[in-house]
């Protein structure tokens, strides 16, 4: 019989029942269960390395065994520093198997940023990819007091590091005793994973053992999994996503998982048919990176029965599906440390997800009314929130379980208290409750699907509107000659609010006068681009989410960049192109925007 949603969501629920009852199993020493049901069944498919199921479980060991080792305790933490491979997971399930926490640190951060996230976890020691090295000896020199650090391959010129790869060879690949080491509860913390940093120094969420196997087994009931599956996983595995969702839904179920250490568009589909995936994980532009693409001759001669991600953008939602023979896409809608997660079961283009209405006591999930000018969702009379109407934008949160008996609907925070207590709304509907604030802002529809509509922080207001950048992006990017664009608010002299910017990349030469007609017939005259910024290519951070802040901080000064900037002649009708001239006369007033 064909996949209902109501069996994807029946499976998720099963799959999930037992966790809490067995708090001493965690993801550790489900892999030595696996590696004693599946034995040589190839686990990991690295680009150098295979790992069947028995192989990783003894790599696990001996990465716990070095730990100890090196004095790391309960509690204690070691951050991880390296690029996509089979080692990767080995580690970080060695670290967590002996109760000290893994952290997984963002390979693109160099130099304050990476110093901010090493500082942030409080590492005993580091392990660090070799071709990384030099990055971390760097960001560590200034750390009080020193850390060590161990290289994971050749060992570069001009450093000291002990090569751990060498020193696991020494150490003994059998399952550790409760003598050895007392195994960790579900209730301990396993990692900390960093949010972007797209708007501000990265924070380290606190994930602990029990949502590692609850998004492990979650998504392996929503993408019904098993033993012949193969996932394709080219998403970085610092990330949530990439590191425990695509690799745990598959391996709990005795698929096998291809990694590969970066993505690459070019190669993407050549991949996936000769390493027979049938799914896939993608997540924020990849999607629109592929579709970009030329043709390529095996872009639909593969085995793929369904992609899973987040970030589907509804511009490009269907091209992508019919032109890849795509038969299911599985979008969701999560964050790290949030309490509460949404799942488009139904392939409803556009839409990020529903909860059905049987399950709506047991994730309780709200859109309260924003107030834009406060920069906080608005309050009645009483002080207390107000739930939006049908298809009223509002920010989304999830309601905290204080029962002990809820863990998927705690909320673990930050290693920074005082960044987790901005995330906690209080006295929301009633007296003393607290939810979970997303920072995203969505509509609901009549049918329960939710739709996501901006970032808090992304949204603007201009000329007494607020503007929604994701609206202005979809509009810009439905132009056949725009390949990728990022829409954002700059500060403009003796106006309130911000300008709306637009940075895009085009497919030759742009046709401006069509172009701004087009933007015209889409949107209202608030919400069209004040400024044009052509580039080449738009900066992502590791999950592809665009640069903005650096845009942002560069604003429409053609004195700072290279680039063509263009300025919206409103009384014209036209984009004009932006010179010193025009810029001084902007910014004394003379010219109105």
């Amino acid at each position: 019989m064909p996949d209902t949603p109501s069996k994807a969501w029946a499976r998720a629920l099963a799959n999930t029942a037992a966790i809490a009852r067995n708090p001493g199993v965690t993801f550790p020493t489900l892999i030595t269960e696996l590696a004693e049901t599946f034995g040589d069944r190839p686990a990991l498919i690295g680009e150098d390395v295979t790992y069947s199921y028995r192989a990783l479980a003894s790599r696990a060991n001996q990465f716990a065994r070095w730990a100890l080792a090196q004095g790391v305790c309960r509690g204690d933490v070691v951050c991880l520093v390296m690029q996509n491979c089979p080692d990767y997971l080995a580690a970080w399930l060695g670290i967590t198997r002996t109760g000290a926490v893994a952290s997984l640190v963002n390979t693109n951060l160099v130099g304050d940023s990476l110093a901010h996230a090493i500082r942030t976890a409080s590492p005993k020691c580091i392990v660090v990819g070799a071709d990384l090295a030099d990055a971390v000896a760097a960001a560590t020199a200034s750390l009080e007091p020193a850390v060590s650090c161990w290289v994971h391959g050749e060992e570069p010129r001009g450093h000291s590091m002990e090569r751990i790869d060498l020193s696991l060879d020494s150490e003994s690949p059998m399952e550790l005793t409760a003598s050895e080491c007392a195994l960790p509860s579900t209730r301990d913390r396993a990692l900390y994973i960093y949010t972007s940093g797209t708007t501000g120094l990265p924070k380290a969420a606190v994930v602990s053992h029990h949502r590692v196997l609850q998004w492990s087994y979650w998504f392996a009931g929503m993408l019904d999994t098993n033993e012949d599956d193969r996932m394709f996983n080219c998403l970085p595995m610092y990330h949530s996503v990439g590191g425990i969702v695509a690799i745990g839904s598959t391996l709990v179920r005795g698929g096998s998982v291809v990694i590969r250490r970066k993505f690459s568009a070019r190669a993407f589909w050549d991949d996936v048919a000769r390493t027979e995936c049938t799914m896939f994980q993608y997540i924020g532009e990849l999607c629109r990176f592929l579709v970009n693409m030329p043709p390529n001759p095996r872009e639909t001669e593969h085995h793929i029965r369904i992609a899973c991600g987040n970030g589907l953008r509804p511009d490009i939602w269907e091209s992508f599906q019919s032109r890849f023979a795509i038969p299911r896409i599985l979008e969701f809608y999560a964050a790290t440390e949030a309490n509460f997660s949404l799942y488009n079961c139904e392939g409803k283009p556009g839409a990020i997800g529903r909860i059905p209405a049987f399950l709506a006591h047991r994730f309780p999930t709200a859109l309260v009314a924003f107030d834009h000018l406060a920069g906080e969702p608005a309050r009645d009379e009483r002080g207390f929130c107000r739930r939006c109407a049908v298809d009223e934008v509002g920010e989304a949160i999830g309601k905290i379980a204080t029962d002990g008996v809820s863990p998927e609907s705690q909320f673990d925070g930050y290693t920074d208290r005082a960044a987790t207590d901005r995330k906690i709304l209080r006295h929301v509907f009633a007296a003393g409750d607290a939810w979970f604030r997303s920072g995203d802002l969505m509509r609901r529809d009549a049918a329960g699907f939710f739709y996501f509509v901006d970032r808090i922080g992304d949204t603007f207001r201009w000329k007494g509107e607020n503007v929604s950048t994701s609206e202005v992006t979809e509009a810009v990017c439905t132009w056949h000659q725009v390949r990728d664009a990022v829409v954002y608010g700059v500060e403009a002299p003796g106006y309130d609010g911000r300008a709306g910017m637009v940075a895009i990349v085009s497919d030759g030469d742009l046709d401006l006068d069509a172009f701004r007609k087009h933007l015209t017939t889409r949107l209202p005259d608030y919400a069209c681009p004040v400024f044009v910024r052509l580039l080449r290519e738009i900066e992502t951070t590791g999950t592809f989410k665009p640069k903005k802040q650096d845009l942002v901080r560069l604003g429409f000064d053609p004195n700072e960049t290279a680039d063509a900037l263009f300025v919206n002649d409103r009384q014209g009708g036209v984009f004009v192109r932006l010179d010193t001239a025009l810029f001084e006369r902007i910014q004394s007033g003379s010219l109105r925007l």
